[in-house]
């Protein structure tokens, strides 16, 4: 784990606290022959000689790291324009810390338990927060259809499905104080959202939209706090 650590700092310090955003920029108009994409990997050649104490026996793992960010770094600015900006960082990002674990797994064989990965606790835990996100956003869509008002529905100020990230966020965090057993963290999450809806239900003056928020917020936190519960109860 500390060797994993260690380069994963020089990754993140080299990709993120180091680059400049005009080499960014460099890179976007000149691809492959921006000067700047090779400052770039230089530095991070050199975070990981200076970061690994310059321990020569790591210098496979050093090359491989190098030699596959500047590929990645090369396929990434060639990608650009054709997909989504987010898909491709993340995408990105994705690929260099697959890197880093597979470096990490050559010098120690045992840094992944393969079997643990598909231990009970593991396995529950994925459940909850499938459960958590996407199922029960579908699942408290379909609880207050009939209810939905109108002006719910018209508002074109509002962020794309700004409400669904909200809504698993919320229960995740809700997941996370009950499994942590900081239950008294739920009420001041349910006051923050409160302040912030104030304004939306005062200016709307509609009781069936102040119902129909109070409604889905109860069902949200209650399927949070029921998955927290049982979740508990399975692992013990």
């Amino acid at each position: 784990m500390t060797f994993f650590l260690t380069i994963l700092l020089a990754h993140l310090l080299g990709d993120f606290g180091l680059q400049p955003a005009k080499w960014v920029k460099d890179k976007m108009q000149h691809k492959h022959r921006s000067p700047k994409l090779y400052f770039h990997i230089g530095i991070h050649a050199l975070l990981l000689l200076v970061l690994l104490s310059f321990d020569f026996q790591y210098w496979l793992g050093i090359l491989i790291i190098v030699v596959s960010h500047l590929l990645i770094d090369i396929l990434k600015i060639n990608l650009q324009g054709k997909y989504n900006s987010r898909l491709l960082f993340f995408g990105d990002q994705f690929l260099h810390i697959l890197v880093l674990i597979g470096v990490t797994q050559i010098y120690f064989p045992d840094f992944i338990n393969f079997q643990a990965l598909w231990s009970k606790n593991l396995l529950l835990l994925a459940t909850a927060v499938s459960l958590l996100t996407f199922v029960s956003s579908i699942l408290i869509k379909v609880l207050i259809s009939n209810w939905s008002p109108a002006t719910e529905d018209d508002k074109d100020d509002s962020l794309a499905k700004a409400g669904t990230y909200i809504g698993m966020l919320e229960r995740l965090f809700v997941f996370g104080f009950v499994i942590s057993g900081h239950w008294e963290a739920i009420g001041f999450l349910i006051a923050a959202k409160s302040v912030f809806r104030f304004g939306d239900l005062k200016e709307s003056k509609d009781r069936k939209l102040t119902e129909y928020i109070l409604i889905g917020t109860l069902v949200s936190f209650g399927i949070a706090i029921l998955v927290g519960v049982l979740f508990i109860a399975i692992q013990e």
